[in-house]
């Protein structure tokens, strides 16, 4: 039986998503942002081989977690695009004083294989933004690169407009209009409906 549980975690309620595709099978953890306790809570009602730490993207707000989950789970990966491997360990990589830098992170692997889904490039937010396509589910894991009704920031460094934008249209949108969106941040979503309605796609 397939799984997806949300977890929002940290102050600016990052979607954290445990996703499993049957039972007994490899369990992903996508961007466990903060509060390792909850995201282990979650993973506790879940029967798995092992675990997985898959990461959108590398602001400090999807990777705070991440050693906790480690040490508590049978993670055997954390995958990162080497692209964003610089801010992952960017000592600037923080919003303090709310939130500090993410400390003792393991060091990431840029290819998986094997895998439930594919990967798919989505720079524009961060140089590294990637989504997570998981075919048999219908669903992608998009990260800070579309919301409902919106897209990513671009104002931060390494950010920019013209290549989320491209990211979004070339890489999103030719998807299923039924493929369901599980964004960074905020509600769910879906591929035609932001075709339809996303003031920044029209």
């Amino acid at each position: 039986m397939s799984m997806i549980i949300l977890e929002s975690v940290g102050m600016i309620e990052t979607n954290c998503y445990l996703v499993q595709i049957e039972d007994g099978h490899r369990l992903y953890i996508i961007d466990p942002g903060s509060e390792p306790d909850n995201i282990i809570k979650a993973a506790a009602t879940l029967n798995f081989d092992e675990a997985v730490i898959l990461l959108t993207h590398a602001h400090v707000d999807h990777i705070g977690g991440i050693r906790g989950v480690m040490d508590a789970l049978k993670v055997s990966t954390v995958y990162l695009h080497p692209l964003d491997l610089g801010l992952y360990n960017s000592p600037d990589n923080h919003l303090m004083p709310f939130i500090p830098r993410a400390k003792n992170l393991p060091v990431p692997v840029s290819t998986m294989a094997g895998t439930d889904f594919t990967i798919l490039e989505t720079p524009g937010h961060t140089p590294g933004g990637v989504c997570f396509y998981f075919k048999q589910l219908q669903a992608l894991f998009a990260g800070d690169t579309l919301f409902s009704g919106s897209i990513g920031r671009t104002d931060l460094p390494g950010g920019s407009m013209d290549t989320i934008l491209d990211s979004i249209r070339n890489k999103i949108l030719v998807l299923p209009d039924s493929v369901k969106v599980y964004p960074g941040h905020g509600p769910a979503t879906s591929v035609g409906s932001e075709k339809l309605n996303n003031p920044y796609l029209s």
